[in-house]
């Protein structure tokens, strides 16, 4: 991604050709597209849920209706193959449309909250659910199609307005998002687009929307938190990870492998919950790594519009400098390269973006590529002895975003998982559960605060208001004023009796709390 004065240049990064050009939208221009979606959101949140279905699940007919042409754009983009743009990306958030277009309605309905024994005072309180407003989506460049359409649909059936500032490297997808809902029919300034770098993502947040979520770096949502909290504006932040898979030797380790290698290098690695350390017990970790090594020389690298290839480029010279200083390093503390571990000079046009899918043995928690974030194609393979050591290596890590533990012990791996500090942790599984909408994502630790996805994603898309009634206003409250010495006998009483919550205890405060009504009722 190249930038001038006034726009930037979208190349792909596997060819280095150019893809197009977008215009860099002013600070200004930013703050008007806030404003306005801040207007429209007074409307749209008075539509009804079934509206709000309606076009959303029309936006998800036109994705499959030019799913084919929307996959080789993301490729194009990212460099990644286009059939895993299109399983990774547009499956799961097809499904993610269609889930909450179908059920954001009920999960959102008022609810009664049982209030204890201030029912028996003739009191009722209820929850209902207000969209926060403009909702500012900053996502990342590695899923540029299923993170900010997700969240954007999502906000949406929740009755916000959304403003997106696609990342710069990935900004023609991020349009194509807005083009989907405009030929929705949305109304406008419901769903707003603003293309450029890091300035206009500060310019989004300094525009003050009621909610930020963002996808990135620790430093960057750092930056992102600090911007947000000058106008108390909501934020959640997913930031990266350093995941954890924990093999047992009673796994099956064939099963295992292949895990693995898709869990790595899937997206050439640049998954926020990719694989990227993998602790094996130590009676099969020569088996083990034997299995990975011979299914990593299988895969095919090369530009994703091949149907055959299975890894592309990677996004940017910076980052494949990143997997590269983290590879030498594994080498001076030595960790030993199984296979991999240099650029592909035969992997397409503009050879310099592919790295080679590299397998690393000998590695240990003191390595540098053990604790840094790499994203890119770099498994490294650790070994333990014990149940409690793998826990306490994978726990070692200052991310805790997800983690898999393969075992044929069901009850051994449910008890691992439970010790292991993840936002999600997966068994026999691996990386795929952005993929699955209905679930909560996020993290412990720097990878995070907050969650998007599943209910708990889209209680953080609206404001829960608590109404309570009086349903008996004959007379006045106990607690009321005047005091008197009298109602400081009450409310001892109450101390004793009625916040207990036990209702044989309460009893005994009738008739206390009738003298001090009449004595309210005669002031």
């Amino acid at each position: 991604m190249a930038m001038t004065a006034k726009e930037l240049i979208s190349t792909n990064p596997a060819t280095g050709e150019e893809l197009g050009r977008v215009p860099i939208t002013s600070s200004e221009d930013v703050a008007t597209a806030v404003a306005n979606a801040r207007e429209a959101s007074r409307m749209w949140a008075l539509t009804h849920f079934e509206e709000r279905a309606q076009l959303v699940m029309h936006a998800r007919e036109i994705i499959l209706s030019e799913m084919d042409e929307i996959a080789k754009l993301i490729s194009a983009e990212t460099g990644k193959p286009v059939s895993e743009a299109i399983s990774m990306e547009i499956v799961p958030v097809l499904d993610l449309m269609q889930f909450f277009a179908r059920k954001a309605k009920k999960i959102l309905r008022p609810r009664r909250v049982g209030i204890g024994l201030y029912s028996l005072l003739g009191r009722r309180s209820k929850i209902i659910y207000k969209p926060w407003g403009v909702v500012g989506i900053i996502p990342a460049w590695n899923y540029p199609f299923s993170i900010p359409l997700g969240e954007a649909a999502m906000a949406l059936m929740a009755g916000n307005t959304v403003v997106i500032k696609p990342a710069e490297s990935t900004s023609l997808t991020g349009l194509k998002i807005g083009e989907i809902f405009a030929k929705a029919a949305f109304p406008e300034d419901v769903v707003t687009i603003v293309t450029g770098a890091g300035e206009t993502g500060a310019a989004l947040v300094a525009a003050a929307p009621d909610k930020i979520m963002f996808t990135g770096s620790v430093a960057t949502g750092k930056k992102i938190a600090e911007g947000s909290a000058k106008h108390l504006t909501s934020t959640v932040l997913e930031l990266g990870g350093k995941d954890p898979m924990v093999v047992f030797a009673d796994a099956n380790l064939g099963l295992a492998a292949k895990a693995a290698v898709w869990g790595a290098f899937c997206n050439a690695g640049q998954s926020c919950s990719s694989v990227e350390r993998l602790y094996v017990e130590s009676s099969a970790a020569e088996k083990l790594t034997k299995l990975i090594v011979s299914e990593t020389k299988q895969l095919k690298q090369g530009i994703g519009t091949d149907d055959d290839v299975s890894v592309g480029a990677m996004s940017s010279e910076r980052q494949i400098r990143i997997v590269e200083d983290h590879v030498e390093d594994f080498r001076r503390a030595g960790a030993k390269i199984e296979t991999g571990g240099r650029r592909n000079a035969d992997a397409g046009v503009r050879a310099p973006l592919f790295y080679e899918p590299t397998v690393i043995t000998g590695a240990t928690n003191e390595m540098r590529g053990m604790r840094e974030e790499t994203f890119g194609p770099t498994l490294p393979i650790a070994v333990f002895e014990t149940e409690e050591q793998a826990i306490e290596l994978a726990n070692d890590s200052e991310f805790g975003l997800t983690a898999s533990v393969w075992s044929g012990d069901r009850a051994k791996a449910r008890r691992v998982a439970a010790h292991i500090h993840a936002g999600t942790v997966t068994i026999n599984e691996v990386l795929y559960t952005h993929g699955i909408g209905q679930t909560p994502w996020g993290g412990f630790k720097n990878s995070g605060r907050g969650r998007t996805h599943g209910i708990e994603g889209l209680f953080e898309l609206v404001q829960p208001q608590h109404i309570h009634e009086n349903l008996l206003p004959l007379a006045p409250d106990a607690w009321w004023m005047p005091y008197s010495k009298n109602a400081g006998q009450t409310f001892r009483k109450f101390a004793h009796t009625f916040a207990s919550g036990s209702v044989l205890k309460t009893i005994a405060l009738v008739p206390t709390l009738l003298k001090r009504i009449k004595e309210l009722i005669r002031e």
